[in-house]
């Protein structure tokens, strides 16, 4: 915000209020959209049903305060006028409100918990599915939005969202239903104040108003950095728990290169982030705290000072003076809850941007789902159909212009190229994932396609569930997991396959390439794409485990890409990434065909 004197002309700001409406109106229809879905699903009934009952205990603790009120009167009356009696029956009194107050308040909390978690795991199982759903948690790296950090958006925002959102507004309607009782209870406690010889009556109702209203516009102005700077700290935490994450799966390579330093400097790098950040939210709050602090404590006798004339000229009794000053701070607590949520406003506005740029970017992903190749069914006779296909990078340069190819059923075609020319980029977008594609994909309808990565994915599961992966273990049984694991030169394992590790972590490079054929075998697709996937294995290994999918999988469709020219004679043919210009600096790359 400019200071005095150094901003733009007045007529600028003007311009720069309908943004700033704008802005507020985007954030209402978002927070909408984040929670009008759960209350028309299909817990909306007994949610619902919950969500009533817990009102209502918000209501009835209003209602309870209110008798509270009423007790404070007759309580201080019977100690000024020394009647014991009264005095003892009061004290049952109380022992009965307080017992219903703590009944209430306690299953109040109880049945708000079970609504946040009810209503917490059905955004949770919502975003992890949109998350899933056509491989958007790929794809996600490639949203102008930036969505960073979706696990901890799914595993920590949402928790946040729905907690703070409950407890926002079920304070806020407590607050509003507090309002609207002591408001009655003050304005007819409250005396008469003489203005211009006008006689206005609830004083201390206005007094209360005026009070509220004036440190709540002073906590906004103080606190509206807080909004921005949550939003950050959430950002810069999850960045460097990432990091940290990064560092322990990647143990093994960071050690052998002795990288120690390197990833210290870039963890502390991260983490200066967060300090400094910190930092600011710390002088943020120090400057809000002052205030909030110093109103809080000022409310405590604001209004023993305005009652006390009418205390000391008798018109009110010590009962009078303190039901009087319990009311004027309920009715003060009540104006004054933007003050004491603004904090936790700040959050949750933090939160709510969080959230609702990770749905925007999902829902821009699904709106783009069939970005890529145009897909269309294979005809008689065909594996897999290419035709006028172009790749490009997200910069735009383009990698692959004008290319054909087509692979009949059961033959085995070979790619080969230079690094970086796009071969592993044409696997992508064959398999959807690369949405700066063009050109039309024929591929049959029924089959089954399987990607093998030069770096084959292992799940924290039991070995046989790695094997059979994505399928279920039981789908094949152990005995036949335990024949191709020992085909594949890994039958020194078969007594793990019912332990449960972090595979990738134990197996060297070259066995978990062995437990990628393994899988293939067990799976027997249809059509199997083997992206540099025997590069870990020696020359031997390598033509014992493509003369083994040779031999298992006669009907299936391979198409491998590889460097080692060894490699052709498993294959019919080979096809070449070549460049249309060989001489230009950033070559673009056509395919030819060549006999294997």
């Amino acid at each position: 915000m400019p200071r005095p004197g150094t901003g733009p002309p007045r007529a600028a700001n003007r311009n720069q209020e309908p943004s700033m409406s704008a802005t507020k109106r985007r954030f209402l229809a978002d927070l909408w959209t984040l929670t009008k879905p759960y209350w028309k699903s299909e817990e909306r009934l007994k949610s619902g049903l919950l969500l009533a009952v817990i009102v209502g205990m918000s209501l009835g603790i209003v209602y309870l305060n209110v008798l509270f009120n009423e007790w404070n009167n007759l309580f201080y009356n019977s100690l000024q006028e020394k009647n014991l009696d009264e005095f003892f029956r009061l004290f049952g009194r109380f022992a009965i409100l307080a017992a219903m107050f703590i009944i209430v308040a306690v299953y109040q909390i109880y049945l708000r918990q079970m609504l946040q978690i009810r209503w917490r795991r059905w955004l949770t199982e919502r975003y992890a599915a949109m998350w899933l759903t056509h491989r958007n948690y790929y794809r996600l790296r490639f949203s102008p939005n930036g969505a960073d950090n979706p696990d901890q958006r799914i595993s920590e925002d949402i928790g946040g969202f729905v907690e703070q959102t409950l407890s926002l507004t079920l304070g806020f309607i407590e607050s509003v239903v507090s309002l609207a009782s002591f408001s009655v209870i003050l304005w007819n406690l409250s005396g008469e104040i003489h203005i211009l010889d006008i006689q206005l009556p609830g004083s201390m109702l206005w007094a209360a108003v005026l009070y509220a209203g004036f440190g709540s516009f002073l906590t906004h102005y103080i606190g509206r950095p807080l909004i921005r700077l949550n939003f950050l700290q959430q950002r810069y935490e999850a960045d460097y728990r990432y990091n940290l994450v990064r560092v322990r799966e990647n143990a093994e390579p960071i050690a052998l290169y002795g990288g120690e330093t390197q990833e210290a400097g870039n963890l502390s790098g991260r983490f200066t982030h967060v300090v400094t950040n910190w930092w600011a939210i710390m002088r943020q709050q120090k400057r809000l705290t002052w205030f909030s602090a110093g109103y809080s404590q000022a409310a405590i006798l604001f209004p023993f000072l305005v009652a006390a004339p009418r205390y000391f000229s008798g018109a009110i009794q010590l009962g009078g003076l303190m039901q009087t000053a319990s009311a004027f701070n309920h009715v003060q607590s009540s104006l004054s809850w933007f003050i004491d949520a603004y904090t936790r406003l700040a959050q949750w506005r933090a939160t709510v941007d969080r959230l609702t740029g990770f749905a925007h970017a999902l829902a821009e992903l699904e709106a783009a789902k069939d970005a890529g190749f145009t897909r269309t069914p294979a005809s008689a006779g065909q594996a897999l159909a290419l035709t006028d296909a172009s790749l490009s990078l997200p910069d735009g340069r383009t990698l692959l212009t004008d290319a054909a190819l087509a692979v009949a059923p059961g033959e085995r075609v070979m790619i080969a190229g230079p690094a970086g020319c796009g071969k592993s980029t044409l696997f992508r977008a064959i398999g959807g994932l690369w949405p700066y594609a063009t050109g039309t994909l024929a591929l049959p309808t029924e089959g089954r396609s399987l990607f093998l990565p030069q770096k084959p994915y292992l799940p924290i599961a039991s070995l046989a569930a790695t094997v059979a992966y994505p399928d279920a273990p039981e789908t094949y049984g152990e005995a036949r997991i335990a024949a191709v694991l020992t085909d594949c030169g890994l039958g020194h394992l078969i007594a793990l396959l019912g332990e449960e590790r972090h595979w990738s972590q134990e197996l060297s490079s070259g066995e978990q390439q062995r437990l990628g054929f393994a899988r293939a075998i067990l799976l027997a697709p249809d059509r199997l794409f083997c992206d540099e996937a025997s590069s870990a294995l020696d020359e031997a290994s390598q033509k014992e485990l493509y003369g083994l999918l040779v031999d298992r999988l006669p009907k299936t469709t391979i198409v491998s890409i590889a460097h080692r020219p060894s490699l052709a004679a498993f294959h019919h043919r080979v096809v070449r990434f070549v460049p249309t210009d060989p001489a230009a600096a950033e070559p673009v790359y056509r395919l030819e065909a060549a006999a294997a």
